[in-house]
């Protein structure tokens, strides 16, 4: 196994450079009630370089994600009677994935078998770069032998919950009590770059890995975690492999989060203030 100690860069952006340049974002996210988690996605998307973000949500929360910020724009999507995109959503969810540089899944989506039919197809695309978080988790926890079927490039970022619900689904042996072999372990059966939350969160690909030494007990609220899911497809858009951009997103939020909290305390700190912050956290 090997250790991973430093902390990747971006480039440096070229004098002539446009927004073509650094990638298109796609996030799949939101719900009835859970239109925040969208917005947090793509605005972190947009404060970590994206040159172009797009947010896919349900149609009768558009307006609502869309009002919240005003530099990505929105996808209307087909949704089923409990305000979560349905399965007659997946084709135009494939058509806009082929046209972006990364796409993410999850961030309040909820939990439904419309939903899985739309994961299934997301895997099995060839090349895909695709982030699954949050309840994209929790439906590919429900799909039986996904990665025999898997053809996209995936990161999965699991916090220990979500963690304890996918392995049992995959894998008859129990499950270790060091977090570090747990993420390795998935990885490798996965073929998948693994992020597993929480203090010292664990970056690995089954045959790297990186623990994290940013980030502060503040950071236990509400859409940290989507904030996270946008930093990495905005990092993988902008040309970094799976694992370096995990690495850099991992790290660069928990920096965020202690800027943050230094100026507001744990307390106080809230999702909005790491993606305040994020400026500041780039390493140079």
């Amino acid at each position: 196994m090997q250790i991973i100690g430093t902390v990747p860069k971006l480039k440096p952006r070229a004098v002539a450079a446009h927004k073509g340049d650094f990638g298109k974002v796609l996030i799949v996210a939101g719900s009835l009630g859970m239109s925040g988690a969208a917005a947090l996605a793509g605005r972190s998307a947009l404060r970590s370089g994206a040159g172009l973000v797009r947010v896919a949500t349900p149609k009768s929360i558009l307006p609502i994600v869309a009002s919240i910020e005003p530099c990505y724009t929105a996808i209307p999507l087909p949704e089923d009677k409990a305000g979560r995109i349905s399965a007659q959503a997946a084709a135009q969810i494939l058509n806009a994935a082929a046209d972006n540089n990364a796409t993410a899944f999850g961030p309040g989506i909820g939990v439904s078998t419309d939903l899985r039919t739309v994961l299934a197809r997301l895997i099995e695309q060839e090349g895909l770069n695709l982030i699954i978080d949050a309840d994209g988790l929790n439906n590919l926890a429900a799909l039986a032998d996904w990665p025999a079927k898997l053809k996209a490039n995936l990161i999965l970022t699991p916090h220990p919950g979500e963690m304890k619900r996918l392995w049992p689904a995959l894998i008859r042996e129990p499950m270790p009590q060091e977090r570090q072999d747990q993420a390795v372990e998935f990885a490798r059966r996965t073929k998948a770059v693994v992020v597993l939350k929480g203090a010292g969160t664990v970056v690995t690909d089954g045959e790297r890995v990186y623990t994290n030494k940013t980030g502060n007990p503040g950071m236990a609220t509400a859409g940290a975690g989507d904030v996270l899911t946008g930093i990495i497809t905005a990092l993988v858009a902008q040309g970094l492999s799976s694992l370096d951009a995990a690495i850099l997103a991992v790290y660069v939020h928990g920096r965020a989060g202690d800027i943050a909290a230094k100026a507001l305390t744990q307390t106080s700190l809230i999702a909005t203030d790491i993606i305040d912050h994020l400026p500041q956290a780039w390493p140079v």
